[in-house]
């Protein structure tokens, strides 16, 4: 084959690679640039779920801390409500006392206790002076009686009366510290919560952002591929044009007097380089022999 005809032949062929090798080279750096920008995405992603997830744990910690507080309150509330319970049930027995008695105020209208022990005493002198006998004998012994059941209610009343007070005291304390409980209950009770709804939102955020960085990792490697492909694609065409190049070359450089007639060989060769594939050192001797 003649080089005229070589040149005829690969000549277009040679245009049409480099034509072409300009827009690969393109193609490829902007894949290229894509698969950057992926990776930078998935990487930021990867970090800030990193960073929620720390946060995640951090809130659940205060969220747990939280629930064992509403734990430890809540018996501090019962046992404040028990407490509050036993000194109603308390006052409650000495206003039905009192009541039975006659007495809602917890104070008595007759005498108190030492002038009825004072008239008790008085009459026992009497009666040990002889001061009754016959029929005032009887009647002595139905009034002291009659005293000693006066003095008995007199007691209780004062007794009753005196721990009314206290007991109403007792309770209005009781309440206030039963409230203070049952407040703090609910002050920790709003804390986990919101602990836990911060948590909740967190691990929402980080699942999206998940989906995100996983996104973002597969647009990586589809772009990946592709630039790759064309790498190749653009390395073949640069390599053809370097094969039709030293061909070229080679065949300049032949003398008439070299020409073999082994022209089957140097057509295998040409389709060989025409198809695409590259000639190796021994091929580009071969066809410079010929």
């Amino acid at each position: 084959m003649e080089l005229d005809e070589i040149k005829t032949v690969f000549a277009p062929v040679k245009e049409s690679l480099e034509s072409g090798l300009e827009e690969k080279r393109e193609l490829r750096d902007e894949l290229n640039a894509k698969v950057r920008a992926y990776l930078d995405t998935r990487n930021e992603v990867n970090r800030q779920v990193k960073e929620l997830i720390s946060e995640v744990r951090s809130q659940k910690d205060i969220r747990d801390e939280a629930n064992t507080k509403v734990k430890e309150l809540k018996l501090e509330r019962a046992g404040k409500s028990d407490e509050l319970k036993s000194i109603r049930i308390e006052l409650r027995e000495i206003l039905s006392r009192l009541e039975e008695s006659g007495d809602n105020s917890g104070r008595r209208s007759g005498p108190p206790p030492s002038k009825i022990k004072a008239k008790m005493d008085a009459l026992e002198r009497k009666y040990e002076r002889g001061g009754f006998t016959g029929a005032s004998e009887k009647g002595f012994f139905r009034e002291m009686k009659r005293l000693s059941q006066e003095l008995k209610e007199a007691k209780a009343s004062n007794k009753d009366g005196g721990k009314l007070s206290d007991l109403k005291s007792a309770v209005r304390s009781a309440e206030r510290s039963q409230e203070e409980a049952h407040n703090r209950v609910e002050k920790a009770v709003v804390a986990a919560q919101e602990a836990h709804d911060l948590m909740v939102e967190l691990s929402e955020e980080v699942d999206r952002l998940r989906d995100q960085a996983n996104s973002a990792h597969s647009g990586l490697t589809k772009s990946k591929k592709e630039a790759d492909s064309i790498h190749s694609l653009y390395i073949v065409s640069l390599r053809c044009i370097h094969s039709i190049q030293d061909l070229m070359k080679a065949m300049e450089a032949r003398t008439e007097d070299g020409v073999s007639d082994d022209k089957t060989e140097v057509s295998d060769l040409m389709s060989k380089l025409m198809s695409g594939d590259t000639l190796s050192t021994e091929e580009l001797m071969s066809l410079q022999r010929n």
